[in-house]
């Protein structure tokens, strides 16, 4: 019996055998990899062209622009311009640069357009600009549609029962010619052809007092829109 145990124990019995797979070694890309070098190539190109971009950015310079349409007379405050960078062409310089401060309490000495480049002739010093603001009640119906920095003709007529008023000159008469609009500054009550309104302009000084003896006197003051609108489009007395 134990030699049967023993035998029994001695049998060796075949176990089934299973392939196992083997894993395949990552290899290393070789320079010689087509796929690589593509790759390589487009990171060389991107590199090269955001560089190229960043040195064209660079070439802008800064500017300032007018804010909103600017009238000859104007102040400059620290609102007035704001900063742009442009790459302009040769030759088209004479403009104000951004990359000092803004030059408040200078006078402009024309009109801008709103987004307009400043010319750096377009400043002066408050004293060589030869206007003042000056503020006149005109008929409400002639102010419809009128706008800061529009030129206007402004037109007198003396008051029928004033000083001059039997003069043989005292009819209507041309006063100011293309005069700026600063201000629609308010209405004043009344109907129809009674409704005023003030509106300031900008006269040039040797005028100041023309217009102001006419508003003293109580003279109609009309005020007409010059062919052309607005600022920036025509010439005038401011």
């Amino acid at each position: 019996m134990s030699e049967l145990h023993h035998a029994h124990q001695g049998v060796v019995r075949p176990m089934s055998v299973h392939a196992v797979p083997t894993a395949k070694r990552l290899e290393r890309p070789s320079w010689r990899d087509s796929r690589l070098m593509v790759g390589i190539i487009l990171v060389l190109v991107s590199a090269t062209l955001g560089a190229r971009l960043v040195a064209s950015a660079d070439e802008r310079t800064p500017y300032f622009v007018a804010v909103d349409d600017l009238v000859a007379g104007d102040r400059v405050t620290g609102a007035t311009f704001r900063r742009v960078d442009v790459a302009l062409s040769d030759g088209m310089g004479g403009y104000l640069r951004a990359d000092f401060p803004v030059p408040v309490g200078k006078a402009l000495t024309r009109d801008l357009r709103a987004g307009e480049l400043v010319p750096s002739s377009a400043l002066s010093d408050p004293g060589e600009v030869d206007v003042q603001r000056v503020t006149v009640r005109t008929d409400a119906t002639a102010t419809v549609g009128l706008d800061r920095g529009q030129r206007v003709d402004v037109y007198v007529t003396p008051d029928a029962h004033g000083a001059g008023a039997e003069d043989e000159d005292s009819g209507t008469e041309l006063l100011l010619e293309a005069a700026a609009v600063v201000e629609i500054v308010a209405s004043e009550g009344g109907f129809g052809a009674a409704a005023r309104t003030s509106v300031q302009l900008y006269v040039p000084t040797g005028q100041v007092k023309a217009v102001v003896e006419a508003v003293d006197h109580d003279a109609k003051i009309t005020v007409v829109p010059v062919s052309g609108g607005p600022a920036g489009t025509s010439g005038g007395g401011a």
